[in-house]
């Protein structure tokens, strides 16, 4: 497959599938989770930072990690890469579905979700907490005047970041709907991720299992590029731009 013929494919399809992982990000400069482990945090494995055990022995040091990854989110702006992705959906109207691996909001920031068609965040989102009591999901204060651990508005109970930590499941309803929106997709496109942390990775195997042209855009290789019936190596929003018609 061409340039070419992916951009037709891209503009027939009445149903497209994207996942989108840390690269789509990294362009608002938001670092990976590891990257982000620089100066005192360094010392620190993810699992001491990021797991529900981690948590129980020490959940002040946990929020103080979130906390500061919260000031950091809000302060990037969506990038062209985002505001393609809106662009998309606008045009797909409920044939479009975005899943993303991302944790730092942008995409809802850009309109992801607001413009016709379906977004789902399948390792939460930095910018909620959620009740360990009753499960109920609330905004974070502004990062200026917040001070963990946030307490439930409808309980009182303690609040916990409203991500997915290592060796907790994914939501089980964002899942499904990915699974379902992938395994009827015309076209899937994979984005600025590793193609490393399954079930997520494996949505794009689902698509071309049913027929979908499967389309990464990333400027390296990854572990699922050899699946692809395409791709562009570049970063998502030039990428994107290349895909839609819109180079510069």
């Amino acid at each position: 497959m061409k340039l070419a013929d992916a951009r037709a494919a891209l503009r027939e399809a009445r149903h497209v599938a994207v996942l989108t992982g840390a690269g789509v990000s990294a362009e608002s400069g938001i670092p990976t989770f590891r990257d982000a482990q620089t100066g005192h945090w360094a010392r620190f494995r993810p699992e001491d930072l990021a797991s529900p055990g981690a948590y129980f022995r020490d959940p002040a040091l946990v929020w103080e990690w979130y906390a500061g990854r919260y000031r950091d989110v809000t302060r990037a702006q969506p990038n062209g890469g985002h505001a393609l992705l809106t662009q998309l959906e606008r045009e797909k109207g409920d044939g479009f579905f975005l899943a993303t691996q991302n944790v730092d909001g942008l995409h809802t920031r850009a309109g992801s979700g607001a413009a016709g068609g379906q977004l789902v965040e399948l390792h939460g989102n930095l910018t909620t907490a959620r009740c360990e009591v009753c499960d109920w999901t609330a905004d974070l204060p502004a990062p200026d005047h917040f001070t963990p651990p946030p307490s439930c508005p409808d309980c009182g109970g303690r609040m916990r970041p409203n991500v997915v930590w290592f060796g907790e499941d994914l939501p089980e309803t964002a899942l499904a709907a990915a699974a379902t929106a992938f395994a009827g997709a015309d076209v899937a496109l994979i984005i600025g991720t590793s193609g490393v942390v399954y079930p997520a990775a494996g949505l794009a195997a689902e698509a071309l299992r049913r027929g979908a042209v499967a389309i990464e855009v990333n400027p390296v290789e990854t572990n699922i590029s050899w699946q692809m019936t395409f791709a562009v190596r570049d970063v998502a929003s030039r990428g994107l731009a290349a895909l839609l018609g819109q180079e510069p």
